[in-house]
């Protein structure tokens, strides 16, 4: 397929994500205070947009509390420099298995229903909130991330229903076949917004014949970014601009700015917006990314 280059590109900033990277690197956030100030520093830094997840503030271990959520919202709402709020709705969904003998959820193992993994997107109403559209393993020993279509269906709904535009996380192909399912029953309504999650093992391999293989799979007229985990981060900077889409940096995906170096969030949206305009291309505001995804900006309830 032929390319078309991006020229007015948006950067999202995945800021702390719920992988065990809390104590591989200190600019990794915990608290809510400090995933807020990251967020932040990141959008003074260029990202229009930051997505969310909470931490355990004593331990860095992956959480879901309400009350954790609430406090990075109004944190980042009350700071003053304009971002659009992007928070995950991926966790609840996790199946820990103990092994190939005894097939049964281990203690590690959190599952939730639809209104539990949606009550924070509910209550805090951040602009855009993320749904992983598809189950698949993760290579973390025998770790499953759950996503059924009926599930999906219903979490889609109370999140239109709450004012919240979706964006599709797909980690392979046959994620984007059933996410052009929902939008084409109206579940996932439109503009359409795609994360193109490349080499998360066991996804879709970061190799550049399976990314184009994923950007061929999305439907005109959608909008879309991509990233890649390590060293490949900044690269798919450049492959995603160049195929057409947008960019996703962050210390969720990469803990490094050089080898040796740990990176800052803000030091990772900085170096890949030096990448975005070396390539001729233009970084766009909040404000451009609302009015071209039809975001409304809201306060919590």
């Amino acid at each position: 397929m032929p390319l078309t280059m991006n020229r007015e590109v948006f950067i999202t900033c995945a800021v702390t994500g719920s992988g065990g990277t809390q104590d591989r690197s200190p600019h990794v956030p915990r608290s809510p205070k400090q995933i807020a100030d990251s967020a932040i520093d990141a959008a003074k830094a260029g990202a229009a947009v930051v997505h969310c997840h909470v931490r355990d503030p004593e331990t860095g271990a992956p959480a879901r509390a309400l009350a954790l959520y609430r406090e990075v919202t109004e944190r980042i709402r009350d700071a003053g420099e304009d971002v659009v709020l992007n928070l995950t709705a991926g966790m609840g969904g996790d199946i820990h298995f103990e092994g190939s003998e005894a097939m049964v959820a281990g203690p590690r193992s959190d599952m939730a229903g639809a209104t539990e993994r949606v009550a924070h997107v509910v209550a805090c109403r951040p602009e855009i909130c993320t749904l992983d559209c598809g189950t698949m393993n993760f290579n973390e020993a025998d770790y499953v991330m759950v996503n059924t279509p009926s599930l999906l269906r219903d979490m889609a709904r109370r999140m239109t229903a709450a004012g919240v535009r979706i964006e599709i996380e797909a980690f392979d192909t046959g994620h984007l076949w059933l996410a052009r399912e929902l939008v084409r029953e109206a579940v996932i309504p439109e503009p359409v917004l795609v994360q193109l999650c490349m080499g998360v093992p066991w996804g879709a391999p970061d190799d550049l014949h399976t990314f184009m293989a994923m950007v061929s799979n999305l439907p005109a007229g959608w909008h879309w970014s991509a990233f890649s985990l390590g060293r490949h981060q900044m690269p798919y900077v450049a492959a995603a601009v160049l195929a057409g889409g947008n960019v996703r940096v962050g210390l969720e995906d990469n803990l490094w700015l050089d080898k040796g170096v740990l990176a800052t969030n803000a030091q990772l949206v900085e170096r890949a917006a030096t990448i975005v305009e070396n390539m001729g291309a233009r970084v766009i505001t909040p404000a451009e990314v609302r009015k071209r995804l039809k975001l409304e900006k809201r306060a919590p309830l």
